[in-house]
């Protein structure tokens, strides 16, 4: 792993010291370093590395109108007590000092006077979200293309051509363009057979929009725990839970194991135990289109899969999800039942209920614009993921989401462990120092089988004494992993998690990165 100054190299950022001048740096040798320091400020200070004041652009420009020529030492300023922040100080109180002051640089420093970070107003203003959308060069295109054609509805040559499109990309035969994640989930289990009474056996760490749909068809969610290798769903829990239901004589309707954070579940055991027990997969890729596992795109090893483009996933369409299969009498159906069933006839003929689910054409063209950069989309994203390891090399008690031999993960979400006993603070300590300077953080998923909704609903825990997504949820975070994530933003988060832990003498200044 890299130490600071090797993370500061690779990555273009620079420690708070090259922003250090003292009273023998002549006009134009500040001018040079003002120039390469991307943040219109320097900090001066004393032989011994005291802060004496901050020098702006405008602190040069006044010397030079005063008659100094470029060769003149920093002497020749003015005493000015600068205006410093305490550390820990929150983003609020920093905003206050700059308002109050006209200023938009606030140092801090040390019980010697030292400075170790630089607060800027730019930073502060603006949060660090934990997954935004990212926007290529050509949606416009497709969309504009739509308004042009006035295709401005649930049909047209977008939605055709995303399918074929994204089938192709997964390698799957067939998709079916949908207006959300959840759609595809609720009109997958419908076409796998889910009546009332039936069970779906569903992976417990996930987001509500995976179990919601099991109860829409009136049937019974069992939950099954992760794994500690990928996250996903426990192929020894699975055994267990098939093993018991075939006894009982009740085996469920669908096995739905679910993509965690755009990793794969460990796709080959759970096919195993399905065909053994003769049970069809869901498989509920809305987090992890871009991964593979063995080779093979996730969300292509089950009967269906599905996958999401929600504003916060790692290609978007604002709303809207995806059906795949290679099954064609399969996908059509689910496109006759998201069109409200209308049968083929001359007038509006409808013989059993269906549903509006349709994506529109406008939102397809965008998808289009997407996928042209998925690829690209999964470099950035395990990018960040790199540089927070790297980043945050040193500090006790983080251990990162695995991502074991055979598999890609997409790092849709850079997810994290926090050992408190270790790190010195837990996963709401965290994020809740993560919050204090506009970063947004989340915990883990909270299990289904801790959730209100679905109280009193069987769960199956990986070991009789090891429930995995318990110790996950009460453990993880996860961190701001856009693609557009810039690195001025990723030193802040690395920065406030090392302050997080105390470790506040290795303070990264985001100030000081070159972009």
């Amino acid at each position: 792993m890299a130490d600071v100054e090797k993370y500061s190299e690779e990555f273009g950022m620079r420690l708070i010291d090259r922003l250090l001048i003292n009273p023998n740096t002549c006009l134009r040798d500040a001018l040079a370093a003002m120039s390469d320091g991307a943040c219109n400020v320097l900090l001066f200070v004393d032989d011994a590395g005291r802060l004496r004041r901050t020098v702006t652009d405008g602190d040069l420009r006044r010397a030079l109108l005063a008659g100094h020529d470029l060769d003149a030492d920093l002497g020749v300023l003015p005493e000015k007590a600068p205006k410093i922040a305490e550390l820990g100080s929150s983003p609020a109180t920093v905003l206050a000092l700059m308002n109050a002051h006209g200023i938009d640089h606030v140092p801090v420093v040390d019980e010697n006077g030292l400075p170790i970070h630089l607060h800027l107003r730019r930073e502060l203003d603006q949060p660090v979200l934990l997954s935004t959308p990212h926007l290529a060069e050509h949606e416009r295109d497709f969309v504009e293309q739509a308004f042009r054609t006035n295709w401005i509805a649930p049909i047209g040559p977008n939605v055709d051509a995303f399918e074929r499109e994204l089938a192709a990309k997964v390698g799957m035969g067939h998709a079916a363009a949908l207006s959300s994640g959840t759609a595809a989930i609720h009109l997958g289990l419908h076409l796998l057979g889910v009546e009332p009474s039936d069970r779906v056996f569903c992976s417990s760490l996930t987001f509500v929009a995976t179990a919601n749909p099991i109860r829409y068809l009136g049937a019974e969610p069992v939950f099954i725990d992760s794994e500690p290798e990928t996250w996903n769903m426990s192929p020894a829990a699975l055994s267990q839970a098939l093993a018991a239901a075939d006894a009982e004589g009740r085996l469920p309707k669908v096995v739905m194991p679910v993509g965690l954070y755009g990793q794969s579940p460990d796709m080959e055991p759970i096919i195993d135990l399905c065909r053994r027990y003769d049970v069809p997969i869901l498989e509920d890729a809305a987090e992890s289109l871009g991964a593979s596992y063995r080779g093979r795109a996730a969300g292509t090893f089950g009967r269906l899969g599905i996958y999401s483009f929600n504003g916060n996933k790692i290609i978007t369409t604002s709303g809207g999800g995806m059906l795949v299969g290679d099954d064609p009498d399969l996908i059509e159906r689910a496109r006759f039942l998201a069109t409200q069933s209308r049968e083929p006839a001359g007038h509006y003929e409808h013989r059993e209920t269906g549903f509006n689910y349709r994506m529109s054409n406008i939102l397809a063209g965008i998808g289009r614009g997407q996928l042209e950069v998925l690829d690209e989309r999964v470099r950035q994203r395990r990018a960040v993921f790199q540089r927070y390891v790297e980043g945050l090399d040193g500090l006790a008690g983080l251990d990162w989401m695995p991502e074991p031999a055979s598999f890609h993960s997409t790092r849709w979400l850079t997810a994290m462990t926090i050992a408190s006993n270790r790190f010195g603070n837990d996963a709401d300590g965290l994020i809740n120092c993560l919050a204090d300077a506009r970063i947004e953080a989340r915990r883990v998923w909270k299990p289904m089988h801790r959730q209100p909704l679905f109280d009193g609903a069987a769960y199956w825990p990986h070991h009789e004494r090891e429930s995995v997504s318990d110790r996950l949820f009460e453990t993880g975070v996860c961190l701001p992993s856009g693609s557009n994530l810039d690195l001025a933003q990723q030193s802040r988060v690395i920065e406030r998690i090392r302050e997080s832990a105390g470790r506040a003498e290795r303070v990264w200044s985001s100030a000081t990165l070159s972009l």
